[in-house]
């Protein structure tokens, strides 16, 4: 079992609301790794970041990403820092992954002060910055293909991804 495509991307790209409506378009099953980890600790992933730290977090996420992986076989939207751990890429090698790029500008619009997101709380433009540099190498990584998300709604987006997915057949 495989997933028909994996989403990855940074923090207000729009990979959950995107990967739940493809789903729905494509008629297949939707699963976030965020909502995996947050179902098996019964704590928000904010809570996990806060009480148990990201090492801890990281762990639990890498766990959901492998789990998810062999056993799904719909739309899988990864965490934005899934692509982290050296044992996820290699994961996800051979998977049909699309990039949901967006730049900085727009990431921190859509962000804006959104405090579930604990790795953007202060400075969230410096933050998001620093995350993007470190992370968009890993992203370019692993994707087969890569969709910039700043100037399209989430049916645009959706509409790219299909197209990719039929034309990768």
């Amino acid at each position: 079992m495989s997933p028909l495509v994996v989403l990855v991307g940074p923090p207000a790209a729009g990979k959950s609301t995107v990967a739940e409506a493809l789903a729905s378009r494509l008629g297949v099953g939707f699963r976030d790794t965020d909502a995996d980890v947050e179902a098996r600790a019964g704590v928000p992933v904010s809570e996990i970041f806060i009480d148990q730290g990201e090492a801890h977090f990281r762990t639990l996420e890498e766990e959901a990403v492998a789990a998810a992986l062999a056993e799904h076989d719909g739309v899988l939207a990864l965490g934005g820092g899934a692509v982290l751990s050296d044992a996820t890429r290699a994961l996800l090698a051979g998977h049909r992954v699309v990039f949901l790029d967006v730049g900085l500008a727009a990431g921190v619009s859509r962000v804006g002060m959104n405090g579930n997101r604990p790795l953007l709380l202060g400075n969230v433009r410096s933050q998001m910055k620093a995350l993007m540099d470190r992370r968009r190498p890993l992203y370019d990584e692993v994707a087969r293909f890569t969709i910039v998300t700043d100037d399209l709604d989430p049916t645009q987006v959706v509409d790219q991804v299909v197209r990719l997915v039929e034309e990768d057949r």
